[in-house]
């Protein structure tokens, strides 16, 4: 009689725990499944611009932008590893060159390229990243004359999220993580060229 005893106890303690298993087990597919359908309702595509006048003449400015070399002197993304190995591919300041970049964890590997330039007015890059993840984004620099001696610079960037990636949009503000970097880097680039 002990034996059956400890057998229906046993059976029905580990009967307890499948069910207690499966619960669980149904729980976190129910949680996925909610953040999936979620994600189909959230946007994939993000951007984020800033603009900052430098005191200096648009020919000026935009000249110095063009370079993909000079971008290393006052873009945040090159100091955050000063190790980082950099590549150029083509002639620096044209359509089709490209600057291809392998650094630490915070600023991975990819490659930007010069897409078109409107003389004077806007350059169009696209950003291809590798590492830590794949994506491809559109970024540009636009010069406008505020007067004959000073220039106001917009840099913006777009891109977008894959799904479900882009349910990541809900806990991260893409405008203000990026236009950050931005800000500070167009402030460098004052520093820079107000001198």
């Amino acid at each position: 009689m002990l034996f059956f005893d400890n057998f229906v106890a046993h059976f029905i303690h580990h009967l307890i725990h499948t069910k207690m298993l499966k619960k669980i087990l149904l729980g976190i597919v129910g949680i996925i499944a909610l953040l999936l359908i979620a994600a189909l309702f959230v946007d994939k595509d993000f951007s984020a611009q800033r603009s900052i006048v430098i005191n200096k003449p648009k020919s000026e400015v935009f000249a110095y932008l063009k370079s993909l070399k000079n971008q290393d002197n006052w873009s945040v993304w090159g100091k955050r590893d000063p190790n980082m190995k950099k590549e150029f591919v083509g002639t620096d300041g044209t359509v089709g060159c490209v600057s291809k970049w392998s650094g630490n964890d915070e600023v991975g590997v990819g490659e930007q390229e010069i897409k078109a330039i409107t003389e004077g007015e806007k350059i169009d890059f696209e950003l291809r990243f590798k590492k830590p993840f794949e994506s491809t984004s559109k970024a540009y620099l636009t010069t406008e004359a505020v007067d004959s001696t000073s220039t106001k610079v917009t840099w913006g960037f777009s891109g977008s999220m894959p799904y479900p990636m882009n349910l990541m949009r809900v806990f991260m503000n893409m405008d203000e993580a990026i236009g950050k970097d931005f800000d500070e880097g167009l402030s460098n680039l004052k520093n820079i060229l107000d001198k």
